[in-house]
């Protein structure tokens, strides 16, 4: 049983955290107009994106380094509990369709394993032993980067998660809301983006939540685009998998090659609907076979293909 005593620390180092401040100003907010309750609402959450561009030097550095990770076959990893854990599952389901990657590339791991998506799992974020066995079952490596994410920057499946990652050689990186915090100091690559109390004491799915999803966007979209994965603003790596993204498709082969709808649906057709291929078709007038070759060559940065293919 817990002693009243270990309580009483916890309650301490709560209260001294940012992201649990409570704000007495705030004490009657269900007592207002809900149309004013917006307001303040909307108002708290503009302060999330300039806590984020403080740590813009933090977050590019981190970005360069999961970059070099993941060319060398490397993967990005998010772990966390809560709030956390499922943003970064939700950051990581959506990189297949959008980039093209395979799911092992990017992956989400939440204390409590996948049922704890939608159903809370008693005491698993404090756990750092569930966190070192999801990562071992990974079959962690060094070219591997693993993301702790905690608003409050203690919870220790976040902690364990980076702790053990280091030890394998990993590259670590460090997500909480809070100033000084124990996982920012444990990762390679600490970021903290302290965005101030919550408008609701201690919910932090609030704009912790906000600026945690800012900062993974950051993280695996700029790193999708230094691996190629993008042409422009273009998503050139879409995987066409309804009706929606193949005509997404389309429109991106047609903005990045103002080529007629006939010959898009043939370069598309002789690609096996590679979007990146059919577009070093269009542009250089190679055939599908040698698109292939070239972005192959290329690890895949359709730019350096089509110098290539123009040489």
């Amino acid at each position: 049983m817990t002693s009243t005593s270990h309580y009483r620390e916890l309650r301490a180092e709560l209260e001294s955290l940012t992201t649990e401040a409570f704000r007495p100003e705030l004490a009657e907010i269900d007592r207002l107009p809900t149309l004013e309750i917006a307001r303040l609402m909307n108002a708290e959450d503009t302060a999330v994106p300039a806590a984020v561009a403080e740590r813009l030097p933090e977050i590019a550095a981190a970005i360069d380094a999961v970059a070099e990770r993941m060319a060398r076959g490397g993967r990005l990893i998010y772990a966390g509990a809560g709030t956390a854990g499922r943003l970064g599952v939700l950051d990581a389901s959506e990189c297949p369709p959008t980039f093209n990657t395979e799911p092992s590339q990017v992956v989400g791991l939440i204390a409590g394993g996948p049922e704890a998506m939608v159903t809370s799992i008693e005491g698993a974020e404090d756990s750092r032993e569930l966190a070192v066995k999801a990562l071992d079952a990974l079959g962690l490596t060094a070219d591997d980067t693993v993301v702790g994410i905690s608003a409050s920057g203690r919870t220790p499946y976040a902690l364990g998660a980076v702790e053990h990652a280091r030890e394998r050689g990993a590259l670590t990186i460090g997500l909480a809301c809070n100033a000084n915090s124990a996982l920012a100091a444990a990762a390679e690559h600490g970021i903290e983006i302290v965005a101030g109390p919550e408008l609701l004491t201690g919910s932090t799915r609030l704009k912790a939540g906000t600026a945690q999803k800012l900062v993974l966007n950051m993280l695996s979209t700029i790193t999708m685009i230094r691996l190629g994965k993008t042409y422009g603003n273009l998503m050139v790596d879409v995987r066409a998998s309804n009706d929606k993204l193949r005509a997404r498709s389309r429109r991106i082969v047609a903005l990045a090659t103002g080529a007629a709808d006939e010959d898009i649906e043939r370069a598309l057709a002789a690609t096996d609907g590679e979007v990146k291929n059919a577009i070093l078709t269009l542009l250089s007038g190679v055939d599908a076979e040698t698109a292939a070759r070239l972005l192959e060559a290329s690890a895949g940065h359709l730019r350096a293909a089509l110098d290539q293919a123009r040489a």
